[in-house]
C-alpha cells in the first residue's frame, strides 16, 4: 500500500503493510500524539507502524492522502 503525506512541511511517499481507512487513522492518530512537531510525524509513523519512506514521484498512484493540514485522510481519484 502506497500513502502520501502531504502538508506544509513535506510531500512524502510511504509504503507498508494494506489497512483499511480506519486502521490507518488511528496510526496517524498515534504518532500524531507522538510527535511534538510535525516536521517529525512521518518518520515517528513510519518506525510505529514499520511503512518506509519511497521517493516522491508525481505520477505515482497512492491508495491514500493523508493531509497533515486538515487532519484528513482521504483516498484520491484519478
Amino acid at each position: 500500500m502506497i500513502v502520501e503525506i502531504d502538508g506544509v512541511y513535506h510531500q512524502i511517499l510511504i509504503t507498508g503493510k494494506k489497512c483499511s481507512k480506519q486502521e490507518l487513522r488511528q496510526m496517524y492518530v498515534r504518532a500524531k500524539q507522538m510527535a511534538a512537531d510535525v516536521r517529525d510525524l512521518p518518520s515517528i509513523f513510519c518506525r510505529l507502524n514499520k511503512f518506509d519512506i519511497v521517493p516522491f514521484e508525481e505520477d505515482i498512484q497512492v491508495d491514500f492522502v493523508i493531509d497533515t493540514d486538515t487532519d484528513r485522510i482521504y483516498t484520491p481519484s484519478y
